[in-house]
């Protein structure tokens, strides 16, 4: 079974907080709380979320992905 996430706040909520989420991914944490609010993670964290993803072995993170959450959030 797969547990690739279907959006932003589902991939954070891979983490048992947001608190862990912002430290392993080095934003603050009202900017993780804003990128779940928003769907939407600035490009400038992409690269950490994706080696981050790797490392905690979540499907289908990746920079395309976070690419395409980012244009839905933005056509919303």
């Amino acid at each position: 079974m797969s547990n690739a996430p279907t959006s932003i706040s589902a991939l954070i909520e891979q983490w048992p907080t947001i608190t862990e989420f912002a430290a392993e991914v080095g934003c603050g944490y009202e900017a993780a709380r804003q990128m779940r609010r928003r769907q939407s993670i600035a490009p400038e964290h992409w690269a950490k979320v994706v080696e981050v993803a790797k490392a905690k072995s979540i499907d289908g993170v990746t920079f395309e992905w976070l690419a395409k959450q980012r244009v839905s959030e933005t056509a919303a």
